[in-house]
């Protein structure tokens, strides 16, 4: 029974009839088993060496006469080389003009000539003509159709060329396998598939070149049914599916939008055999599919798969694609301290950034990474960032450069005070402003929405939850300042007085108590306002002279103004107005300083934690160190949030305060409180890494009673478990190496598994203190990079970066930040050049101050006349001073 469809060729029978010119035409080779005569043998072996050279009388044709079938032979098939069919055609009536009758080969050329055309009609025409003349058609002719029917897309026509070879007993598996190829080439999968599937499931088995081309096509496709199919069948021949053919179906699932389908594939491949084991693709795709993935939290289930590439990394390593996805990951998850981990590894592939931005796909990450460093005041990694793209010649996308609420771009947002409009020396036209951004057509975007209701930033979309918390630079340095000296601090108790050196314990106390107060950090003075029900009439005129409203009217009036500003500038999402505070000079003890540089953090030392295992640099006083500060170090390292939480607890007894005098009270202000401790809380817990697990207790001390010591204990004594292990780690080591659970050779850190050298120094480098010069000489270095990858700061950028070299003062940037103001086309205000003017000659910087007001000229910028005079005459009051110094 046939496989394929059944054949429209009328194959039948010949008969041998001689013609009027007496030539006997040959009509088929087929013959009766029942009828064996000498004429049907002799038609077989003739037709099987090519064209019959019969006479008319049978005999054997003279050797004039095959030459001269030679030539014409010769002729057709030159010009079927040259795809000129015509040609063919008049040499075949040429060689039945010459009394020679035209045999397959004759046809075959004509066939050949049509299929190199793609006339797929005259191939078919020729074929039909062919059969009418009663001649068996080659092996070739037939495969030649199958290829040209399958480029055209002609998958019927090609299944019955296959049903005719089928017929005639040809082997039709070169034909299929021909088609097939044919119709994926040219993109007709479709009919591939069920022309292929046809024959797989008849008995004919395919290449192996031809199963993976077939799951490779249909899985780029997104047909992952086919493709599975076809995996099936390829088992079925006996080939079984490899990694190459996983990794497609893994391509495929991990655009479904369900990532529990591709982890399933996935943990086939971890426990199958050794030729389907999961390589560096099989991970890309299952962290593509969790990345990507809509629904619930995904971020821990990547770091599971990651703990696990990890622990495999004997076998494999990761790629540039494997980190990029990892930086996706962390940032539109908030974990941004991991994207920054990755992201220094992305760096060093070439090209590492154009794979990270994807050309703006899936919510454009590289955006979302530099918009989560400046939000999160990362200036250092902002900066690597810039200049990693810098050297991938990757521009910087217009989604990062989005402008915050106060016209800010990345360029200056991070620089206090966030939530204030810079000031650029001359009145806004904020009506104009309005109109311009679509205010009187609706299209204008809302930044504060109805109560009730979402935020409307539009710097969240492309983060699963919501973007990172807003921080300055200045607080990021804190924060930083804050953990290093927590993990000093832990070191020092864990290692005890030996880690300062030949030190007394009157040293070793102030170490400690200094360190303690490093972590605490200055005096805080909470920044919030004071009940208004609480504050006297000079207190209620002092906040609204400071925001310029009327300081008129009776105490109650006042209560009420200041009540009402409040209101407003919470629902703007405005910072509330506190009396300034002057800040203390912080006490300086060098001798404890050189002290505390003494200690040294081992994180990510191999050998080190090595010879801790097996029990080696321990001291005496580690254990009573512990045990003495337990309870008091878990107090000073929680403090931030415990500061936090206090000082909402205060601002939420305040406004309860302010309720009893008056019940109409603004509620986002709460939601912003809850929203700030919610993130703190989730920030408080360290992304679980399978790989670090280990030594995790080593670098921790819990708080635990007594009581709770005693109860774990008895639990310890009744434990029938064998699984157990002491509650101190070190005693627990101890046990690991007497039961063999764990051998010092299977440690190893992320610099001996991946070759992430540099993170050693970077985590045991001292962060750097801020100030004000500091953070003017980032902000020019960060606007000078982006203006370098195409993008354009603001005016407002340029006002901000100014105003902080005027605070700082840092008369040597002023110039700089102008002219490279002046060349994006930005003018500020006179008000604001005459005050950098004045400040130079305040300082005693002359030259800065004649640089700018030539500078100022030369742009066009007119200088008033009253500061050309300031200058002039403290130019010639400066010469005078110099003549009379000389003489």
């Amino acid at each position: 029974m046939s496989l394929f469809l059944r054949t429209p060729f009328p194959f039948v029978s010949p008969v041998l009839s001689k013609s009027q010119t007496g030539v006997v035409p040959i009509r088929s080779a087929m013959s009766s088993p029942e009828k064996k005569t000498r004429r049907k043998k002799q038609q077989r072996r003739q037709q099987k060496h090519g064209d019959s050279l019969l006479s008319t009388n049978g005999s054997v044709v003279s050797a004039a006469e095959q030459g001269l079938r030679l030539i014409f032979m010769e002729e057709l098939m030159q010009h079927a080389r040259n795809r000129d069919a015509p040609r063919v055609n008049d040499v075949i009536y040429d060689m039945i003009a010459a009394g020679l009758s035209p045999g397959p080969r004759s046809f075959h050329g004509l066939v050949v000539a049509y299929t190199l055309n793609g006339d797929h009609e005259g191939a078919m025409h020729s074929l039909k003509r062919e059969l009418s003349a009663g001649v068996r058609p080659l092996h070739e002719t037939l495969i030649a159709l199958a290829r040209l029917f399958g480029s055209k897309g002609l998958a019927t026509k090609g299944l019955e060329i296959l049903a005719a070879m089928e017929k005639i007993n040809y082997d039709i598996r070169q034909a299929w396998l021909i088609l097939v190829e044919e119709l994926v080439r040219n993109k007709y999968l479709e009919d591939a598939n069920k022309v292929f599937l046809r024959g797989a499931k008849g008995g004919l088995r395919a290449t192996d070149e031809i199963y993976d081309l077939m799951i490779a096509e249909d899985c780029k496709a997104g047909d992952h049914s086919n493709a599975l199919e076809i995996a099936y069948e390829m088992e079925a021949a006996g080939r079984m599916a490899t990694t190459f053919h996983f990794n497609h179906l893994l391509s495929c699932q991990a655009t479904c939008g369900i990532p529990e389908v591709a982890f399933a594939t996935f943990e086939n491949m971890e426990y199958g055999e050794d030729h389907m084991k999961p390589d560096t693709e099989t991970y890309n795709w299952v962290i593509q599919a969790y990345t990507r993935a809509e629904s619930y939290d995904r971020v821990q289930d990547v770091a599971e798969l990651l703990g696990m590439m990890v622990e495999d990394h004997k076998r494999l390593q990761p790629n540039v694609r494997t980190y990029a996805l990892l930086v996706e990951c962390f940032t539109k998850y908030c974990v941004v301290t991991e994207a920054i981990r990755h992201f220094r590894a992305l760096q060093n592939y070439e090209g590492g950034t154009k794979v990270l931005h994807n050309e703006g796909n899936f919510g454009d990450p590289l955006s979302l990474y530099l918009r989560a460093l400046c939000r999160e005041g990362r200036i250092i990694e902002l900066l690597e960032a810039l200049e990693a793209m810098a050297k991938d010649n990757q521009p910087v996308p217009p989604r990062a450069m989005i402008l915050s609420r106060k016209y800010r771009t990345l360029v200056s947002s991070w620089i206090e005070p966030l939530q204030e409009e810079a000031e650029v020396g001359y009145e806004i036209d904020y009506i104009a402003r309005y109109i311009s951004e679509g205010g009187l057509t609706g299209e204008r975007k809302r930044w504060v929405p109805r109560r009730g209701k979402t935020p409307l930033d539009p710097d969240a979309v492309g983060f699963i939850y919501s973007n990172p918390m807003e921080t300055s630079f200045k607080q990021r340095c804190l924060v930083d300042g804050k953990r290093y000296h927590r993990k000093l601090l832990r070191t020092l108790l864990n290692e005890g007085p030996a880690v300062l050196g030949d030190v007394s314990e009157s040293d070793y106390v102030r170490v400690e108590e200094r360190l303690k107060k490093l972590i605490k950090g200055p005096e805080q003075h909470v920044l919030k306002p004071k009940a208004a029900s609480k504050m006297v009439v000079s207190e209620l005129k002092e906040e609204l002279d400071a925001q310029g409203l009327p300081t008129d009217g009776t105490r109650n009036v006042l209560y009420q103004r200041v009540q009402k500003a409040r209101r407003i500038n919470r629902s703007r999402g405005r910072p509330l107005w506190v009396p300034p505070v002057e800040e203390e000079e912080e006490e300086v003890d060098e001798e404890v300083d050189e002290l505390i540089s003494r200690i040294k953090l081992e994180e990510g030392n191999t050998e080190f934690w090595k010879r801790r295992f097996l029990g080696e640099g321990l001291n005496g006083r580690h254990d009573k160190a512990v045990e003495m500060d337990e309870s008091e170090l878990s107090d000073v390292l929680d403090d931030d949030v415990t500061d936090v939480e206090y000082v909402a607890k205060d601002e939420e007894a305040d406004e309860e305060a302010d309720e009893e005098e008056e019940v109409e009270q603004a509620e986002p202000e709460s939601q912003d409180v809850d929203r700030v401790k919610e993130k703190l809380v989730e920030a408080k817990k360290p992304l679980q890494m399978i790989g670090v697990q280990l030594l995790k207790d080593s670098d921790q001390t819990t708080a635990t009673s007594k009581r709770s010591m005693k109860r774990s204990s008895r639990m310890v004594e009744d434990d029938d478990d064998e699984d157990w292990f002491p509650e101190d780690p070190f005693e627990a080591f101890k046990e690991m190496r007497k039961r063999k659970v764990f051998d010092v050779s299977d440690m190893y850190t992320i610099a001996d598994a991946w070759g992430w050298t540099w993170e050693r120094e970077i985590k045991n480098r001292p962060p750097q203190k801020w100030s004000q010069e500091w953070e003017v000489e980032l902000a020019i270095q960060i606007m000078l990079k982006v203006i370098e990858l195409g993008g354009t700061p603001t005016i407002g950028d340029c006002a901000v970066i100014i105003r902080a070299a005027i605070r700082a003062p840092l008369p040597s940037a002023f110039l700089k930040i102008l002219q490279k103001t002046h060349s994006l086309g930005y003018v500020f205000g006179s008000p604001l050049y005459d005050e950098i003017i004045s400040l130079c000659l305040d300082l005693g910087e002359l030259d800065a101050a004649v640089a700018i007001v030539a500078d100022m000229e030369t742009t066009g910028i007119a200088v008033p006349d009253q500061t050309l005079d300031r200058v002039i005459t403290a130019r010639q009051t400066g010469e005078t001073s110099v003549d009379d110094a000389s003489s």
